[in-house]
């Protein structure tokens, strides 16, 4: 026959059949009305066998309503039923197949437990209802955001206020990023995985700000909090066996609460002009201390320096004095003449200015020599100075010269009277 497989079926599985509900055909045959009523399975499964064989290509024998079908009908339908249920069975079995993508892994259960994970590539479990499975990215950097949503303008005032341990409030806003090491664990061990991420961010981030200042969590303290609170976190996760692996906790924004502000930043300015002040003085006290150091240690140095030289001279002064003691003790009028002759080479070697005074009378004479030896070098003649009181130079006895240290030095023309 050439009739197709779904025409063959549709007599089985039509609802205008006439014999549904109305009883079986010895009743139509007597001539009585068929009464309303729930159909007859006999006869139902009567005609399922008798549609198979037709089927297969071989009429039904005997009427339905004279009892059951031939014994080669009975074994056509039980063949086509065999074959309808293997065809169930395959499309059944091949439905547990699955693929799994790199990155990836598939979480089996048997009948709502856990079973196994599976590798990524292609995997074969039992077919619904007896194992079902979850595909989990493992590879994903998920981020939870504490503090704040989406935005750090979009604040979330409960989650970013936070009391430090020197009981100042400070505003924090902060992402977590993590990613997942056991896709059992995080399906299976907590209910909801991200509020859980959350919940535990804010506990560690709450712990570590309370035990540490305001000053270090807001300037030199922030990298030392992330760590502490990466460290924190993934010790309570590890204790929940939430399968999650803390990669990354970043600070987006830490500063004081919005209503004291400008406070703070007051505040934070007058720090600043303290620390540059100390700065500034700090440098000027670098500056001068070595200067000052330096001037003390030169005057040192100087000090030591003239007392060798005064001690030198002194040590050498006595010495000669010894020695021309000695030479004196030896030639009194010798060593006196030689002594004055030495003093006065070194007297007159040293001055420009001669002074003259007579023996018997006050009146002095007085020769700018250093202006006639400035005139003799220019080449210019000019008259000799007026002479106030001139005496004969036979009456001068007495020579004096000024302009050395020790004031006058007096000759007197009679040595013996000395």
């Amino acid at each position: 026959m050439r009739i197709p497989f779904l025409n063959r079926l549709r007599p089985l599985l039509s609802l205008n059949d006439p014999q549904w509900g109305r009883g079986s055909k010895g009743d139509k045959q007597d001539g009585k009305k068929p009464e309303d009523g729930p159909p007859d399975l006999d006869q139902l499964w009567r005609d399922f066998n008798q549609s198979i064989a037709r089927m297969f290509g071989k009429n039904g024998g005997g009427d339905g309503g004279n009892g059951g079908g031939s014994p080669a009908d009975s074994l056509f339908a039980k063949i086509g039923f065999g074959v309808i249920v293997a065809v169930l069975a395959f499309f059944w079995m091949i439905s547990g197949f699955f693929i799994v993508q790199e990155g990836q892994t598939g979480v089996v259960t048997t009948f709502g437990k856990y079973s196994y994970q599976t590798s990524p590539g292609f995997n074969w479990r039992w077919p619904a209802p007896i194992q079902a499975h979850e595909i989990v990215n493992v590879q994903q950097v998920r981020t939870v955001e504490v503090g704040y949503r989406n935005n750090v303008k979009n604040k979330q005032a409960k989650e970013a206020l936070m009391l430090t341990d020197d009981e100042n409030i400070i505003d924090i806003q902060f992402a977590v990023q993590y990613k997942l090491k056991d896709a059992a664990k995080w399906l299976y061990s907590n209910r909801d995985q991200e509020e859980m991420i959350r919940q535990v961010a804010e506990t560690a981030i709450r712990e570590i700000v309370g035990r540490s200042k305001m000053d270090f969590v807001l300037y030199e303290g922030r990298e030392k909090v992330a760590l502490d609170v990466n460290l924190l976190m993934q010790q309570v996760l590890d204790r929940y066996d939430s399968g999650a692996q803390i990669t990354n906790v970043t600070m987006q924004a830490v500063q004081p609460p919005e209503q004291v502000q400008a406070a703070f930043d007051d505040a934070v300015k007058a720090g600043q002009d303290k620390e540059r002040q100390k700065n500034e003085g700090q440098a000027y006290a670098n500056d001068v201390i070595p200067k000052a150091r330096g001037e003390a240690s030169r005057m040192l140095q100087d000090a030591e320096g003239y007392r060798s030289k005064v001690v030198a001279n002194a040590e050498g002064n006595a010495a000669r004095f010894k020695q021309v003691l000695v030479e004196y003790q030896k030639a009194p009028a010798v060593t006196r003449d030689r002594m004055y002759l030495e003093t006065m080479q070194q007297i007159f070697s040293s001055t420009t200015k001669l002074m003259m005074d007579t023996k018997n009378a006050n009146n002095m004479i007085y020769l700018p020599l250093d202006k006639l030896n400035s005139q003799g070098e220019n080449g210019a003649r000019t008259s000799a100075p007026a002479v106030s009181n001139s005496v004969p130079a036979d009456t001068m006895s007495t020579v004096e010269v000024r302009g050395n240290k020790d004031g006058r030095i007096r000759d007197s023309r009679d040595r013996e009277s000395r």
